[in-house]
């Protein structure tokens, strides 16, 4: 007999994943020796490559999805879901995209999504008419993809990905992509099958080379899943723009003689600032870029910056958060010109007290785009070559901010001075220098003025009763202050844990460091014990400002947070029909996660971006000596921050000398077992750079400096890191040794 096979296809496509053999002949109604015609036309139908068996020996139409299958959740789209791809596809073609839906253990939708983000991998079962994949298990962080440098070898080529976490290496499966050598790779794993003892991994695409000078950046971006550029439709969007006229709720401020003051190599300028003495105290005005004006809801322009979250700023570069027509032109705030903007106009008292606030939108002219630098020789009475209209306005300003700065010691902001250094790259893509940042009144002073417009745009909208995102930053959790309460000690200082954590209480613990010329090691185990900020629609406050209403409206061209804050105005005060929608309103707590997110990977890129161009830069001083501070301690090795550069490498406790070290947590030390010399966090020391590796961005060094004396560890403080404890030459000894120093290796 022979076997229909239509009615076998049209069978697999009704359930596919579910029908074995068996399932299949029940389905069509055969028996006997028809059993085996069957077994003969699946084989026939695999074969011509119409069908495909699973693992399972259920049946599929070839290229079809199954019904359920491990996603990789590769992005969160601009309505909040969860976009999810197969983990396993080898078509060329783009694999498909399911809405991944997250369930709670009654089968409820999960709102926070916590458990599963963008980066993490769950096995779904598939819904393929709607699109849409139900989570039946949460299978955490996912490796698929990961960026690697091609390395030519005696066996072939091998990738090493840049990442300091990964520690294995891997083999390009055959057939895919010309690769060649030093070539920057997009890969995945590829299963668990190993060739010449490593693991394979498919090749997505090459993305330049690790011999370009820049690659420092570009593998920064791609390591932490950072959009590169636009496009065509956004692009097109952003360079159709135009100015919009003055009338309506559209006011014509270009009577105001607003200045903006920035760094010296400040791209686009979005914030403006303007003070003049009155009657009863102080107007002040800060303006900034209308960038709602460009960038409206559900526009390719919006999902662009939505996607993105804020810009990223590269030592050699910056990742803008919207297109050069728009960050660098359109709604740049450069002099002379006529710019779009939204504005606030804050009323102070003499104290420094704010006693009224009103918001607008209008059209302004910047009188002078100044440099910090200028500004802040103009304070000192060197106006130099700055215009003679505005050295009056500077003037009030600063006559204003020494107001402003006795009201905000009042307030007791958290004061941690860290040293910031900068990182300047030439055109070729080389470190010219690294220069710790100078802090002058003038960038005190728009700081200062920034955090009074943030503060009034929070209050506005809560008094309007809109819903927008806040900026919050929580107190310090009480297992972080334990900590620090543990540690302050070996520096001769002290924290009651008991007490409440106030602002000021660390204010005057910063002080006490100062006086003992520990302000950077305290500073930074003050900043440890800090939260990390977030945007949320539910206010918290801003613990290190002191403030209870926080929002960040200052910055739209490179924060999505402040293009919301924006909205929500102008739908407040009745400044256009293109503010907040009820969709936006609706969103707020996800779009809150989602920016936080790309917050958090903006400043890690930004971080490692900087220590892979530093170890670049030294790279050809191996062997050198460098003046350093200890940063951390581990068990296996001290963290130390370079004091001419501010760069971070490691010590490893095998390059402390031939004692072994024993970590403890108490006092953040090393202590040898047999002598109790002490390496402490905080300690100044000298270290010798042994490897320096600009493709991952680490450093690792050598101990130069002998332990301080200490007593040697109990027993007990031991106990909990007896890997790094001498054994005895008794029975076992020499091999508990080896393999003491293998772990230490």
């Amino acid at each position: 007999m022979t076997i229909n096979k239509d009615a076998i296809l049209k069978a697999v496509t009704a359930q596919p994943d579910k029908l074995s053999k068996r399932e299949i002949a029940k389905v069509l109604g055969l028996r006997g020796d028809q059993r085996r015609d069957l077994r003969i036309a699946l084989s026939e139908l695999v074969d011509a490559g119409k069908i495909e068996k699973s693992d399972r020996r259920t049946y599929r139409v070839a290229g079809s999805m199954p019904g359920v299958t491990i996603l990789y959740i590769e992005r969160i789209d601009n309505e909040g879901d969860m976009i999810g791809v197969p983990a396993k596809w080898d078509s060329p073609n783009k694999p498909p995209e399911f809405i991944v839906v997250e369930q709670t253990a009654q089968g409820s939708k999960s709102g926070g999504k916590a458990a599963l983000g963008v980066g993490g991998k769950a096995l779904c079962k598939l819904n393929q008419k709607n699109g849409t994949a139900q989570v039946i298990t949460v299978l955490g962080r996912s490796e698929r993809r990961q960026l690697g440098v091609v390395i030519a070898g005696g066996r072939g080529f091998q990738i090493q990905p840049v990442s300091k976490r990964s520690r294995d290496n891997y083999v390009p499966q055959r057939g895919g992509i010309t690769i060649k050598d030093q070539d920057l790779v997009l890969f995945e794993p590829a299963g668990q099958k190993r060739r010449a003892g490593f693991k394979e991994a498919r090749v997505i695409e090459t993305v330049g080379n690790v011999d370009d000078p820049k690659a420092a950046s570009l593998i920064s971006l791609y390591e932490h899943n950072i959009p590169v550029g636009f496009k065509q439709d956004v692009i097109d969007q952003a360079e159709s723009a135009t100015m919009p006229e003055i009338g309506g709720a559209r006011q014509d401020l270009r009577h105001l003689p607003l200045l903006t003051i920035d760094p010296d190599d400040a791209k686009d300028f979005d914030d403006a600032i303007f003070a003049e003495r009155t009657e009863k105290g102080w107007t002040v005005w800060v303006a900034i870029a209308d960038v709602a004006a460009f960038v409206t809801p559900g526009s390719p322009l919006d999902k662009a910056a939505f996607d993105k979250g804020n810009s990223v700023y590269l030592p050699d570069r910056v990742e803008p958060m919207l297109p050069h027509a728009l960050s660098s032109d359109l709604c740049s705030l450069r002099p002379d010109v006529d710019r779009a903007c939204m504005a606030v106009r804050m009323k102070f008292d003499n104290s420094g007290r704010k006693i009224g606030h009103k918001f607008f939108r209008g059209v302004m002219r910047s009188a002078a785009r100044l440099t910090y630098e200028q500004a802040q020789a103009a304070f000192e009475g060197r106006p130099g070559d700055i215009p003679q209209d505005c050295i009056g306005t500077l003037a009030d300003l600063y006559a204003f901010y020494q107001i402003l700065s006795k009201a905000r010691a009042a307030r007791a902001p958290l004061e941690i001075d860290m040293p910031e250094r900068r990182v300047r790259v030439g055109d070729d893509g080389r470190v010219k220098s690294i220069q710790v940042k100078q802090r002058f009144d003038a960038h005190k002073l728009v700081e200062e003025f920034m955090i009074q417009a943030n503060v009034a745009a929070a209050q506005a909208l809560d008094d309007k009763g809109i819903d927008h995102m806040y900026r919050v930053h929580d107190a310090p959790s009480q297992e972080k202050l334990l900590g620090l309460s543990d540690f302050l000690p070996v520096m001769g200082l002290k924290w009651t844990a008991g007490e409440k954590a106030t602002t000021d209480r660390f204010n005057r613990l910063l002080a006490k460091a100062r006086e003992k010329e520990l302000q950077e090691v305290v500073g930074m185990a003050v900043l440890r014990t800090q939260s990390q900020a977030i945007y949320s629609p539910k206010n918290g406050g801003h613990f290190g400002l002191n403030l209870t209403q926080y929002a960040h409206f200052t910055s739209p061209i490179r924060r999505y947070s402040d293009l919301i804050v924006h909205r929500a105005l102008i739908s407040a005060y009745e400044l256009g029909d293109d503010g907040q929608t009820r969709h936006e309103a609706s969103r707020l707590q996800e779009i809150g996660e989602h920016i936080s997110d790309t917050e958090r990977r903006a400043m890690a890129a930004e971080r490692d971006s900087k220590d892979r161009y530093i170890a670049a830069y030294l790279s050809d001083r191996v062997g050198a000596k460098f003046p350093a501070r200890i940063n951390g301690v581990t068990s296996f090795g001290l963290f130390v921050t370079l004091d001419e550069t501010g760069a971070d490498g490691l010590v490893p406790v095998r390059h402390l000398g031939d004692e072994y070290f024993v970590f403890d947590e108490k006092s953040r030390s090393l202590i040898g077992r047999e002598t109790g010399g002490t390496y402490n966090f905080g300690r100044a020391v000298i270290v010798q750079l042994v490897e320096a590796t600009p493709v991952s961005g680490g450093l690792t060094f050598e101990m130069v400096s002998k332990p301080e004396p200490g007593k040697k560890p109990s027993k007990r403080s031991g106990a909990h890191n007896r890997k790094f404890e001498k054994k005895s030459s008794s029975t076992g000894g020499s091999k508990a040794r080896d393999k003491n120093k293998r772990r230490r290796r």
